[in-house]
């Protein structure tokens, strides 16, 4: 087996990893956007630290070609060194897309996937940091921006190994307290990542060896995040959903996630509430239906959620789906927004 491994140059792990986002930042240049989420509350003390030289930019919903077009009009101007984004997956999106397009010498569209001309990149993109406040979908260390097109009923995606972060914090202490939909909705997000990277054809060594071990305390930690509020829960979730980026840069996705593109460009839904939706029923498909290794591996897959369950093997996918359902988790049918 021949592989490559394509990562962050630099991914600082761990609580209170945060607070030197500002000071890295500034070793790419005084000048620079950050990106936050629609709560600025927790860009606070990073913008106070980089100071007016940075230009602040809010994504409320995840980003659209509109949202993303206006937005590099604005930072064109600023003239920026580098782009910090913190926040969800949407923040971090927007933020590795306005990197690409800021020194880009033409318009989004030249580079955009499936609806565009699908061109490489002209110029090499701006430094980025990634620092996720959710746990969640891997952003911080995956090559590609998730950019909707809802008048066209698209999610199509800016993609180029340049657009990898230079640095990925990932600070658990940022996830703690998030609403328990915002947890339950990125945290099967992240079990659909791992999942599908390892059981990928694309599957690696590489990949084996973090998306594997990285299932069980995903599912357990999430588990027990419905119960109560707990930081070594915390912990295992952002280090699992950590994991689940690094596999999928490495290794693809696969059903889950090309359903869950169509269904969210067509109706809006939240990414993450679709996926677990869809997890469940996809499994146990895939376990009727696979042979040789990809059956072992799924077989694998589903003796860890059958433990964690205290079921059979058989009955693990419908044992996920019902325990996801009930813990709040809307039907496929109930997430719709438009």
């Amino acid at each position: 087996m021949t592989f490559s491994i394509l990562q962050p140059a630099q991914i600082l792990y761990g609580r209170g990893q945060a607070a030197g986002a500002a000071g890295l930042a500034r070793t790419f240049g005084p000048r620079g956007v950050l990106v936050h989420g629609a709560n600025p509350a927790r860009a606070a003390s990073i913008l106070a630290t980089l100071g007016t030289d940075t230009l602040a930019l809010a994504c409320a919903s995840e980003p659209t070609l509109a949202m993303l077009e206006t937005a590099t009009q604005i930072t064109r101007v600023h003239r920026p060194d580098w782009v910090l984004a913190i926040g969800g997956g949407a923040a971090l999106d927007l933020g590795k897309a306005l990197a690409a397009m800021i020194p880009a010498p033409g318009p989004v569209l030249d580079h955009l996937e499936v609806i565009g001309k699908g061109l490489p990149l002209a110029a090499a993109p701006l430094p980025f940091i990634a620092v996720p406040t959710t746990a969640g979908t891997g952003a911080e260390v995956t090559k590609n921006a998730v950019i909707g097109l809802p008048e066209l009923g698209r999610k199509v995606s800016l993609r180029d190994d340049r657009m990898m972060a230079r640095i990925a914090i990932v600070d658990p202490a940022l996830t703690d307290q998030c609403p328990w939909p915002v947890t339950l909705a990125s945290g099967l997000d992240t079990l659909t990542q791992l999942i599908e990277a390892y059981v990928s054809n694309k599957a690696t060594l590489y990949t084996d060896a973090i998306a594997l071990p990285a299932i069980e305390p995903a599912l357990r930690a999430l588990i027990q995040l419905q119960k109560e509020e707990n930081a070594a829960d915390r912990d295992s979730l952002a280090w699992a959903s950590l994991c689940s980026g690094l596999a999928l840069a490495n290794a693809g996705l696969g059903l889950v996630h090309g359903f869950a593109g169509v269904i969210g460009g067509t109706t809006g839904a939240a990414h993450g509430a679709i996926c677990g939706a869809l997890l469940g029923p996809v499994l146990a498909m895939n376990c009727a239906r696979a042979e040789g290794q990809p059956r072992q591996k799924l077989e694998r897959v589903c003796d860890i959620v059958a433990d964690v369950f205290g079921c059979a093997r058989e009955q693990a996918p419908e044992s996920l789906a019902n325990w996801a359902q009930s813990v709040g988790l809307p039907r496929l049918s109930r997430v719709q927004t438009h």
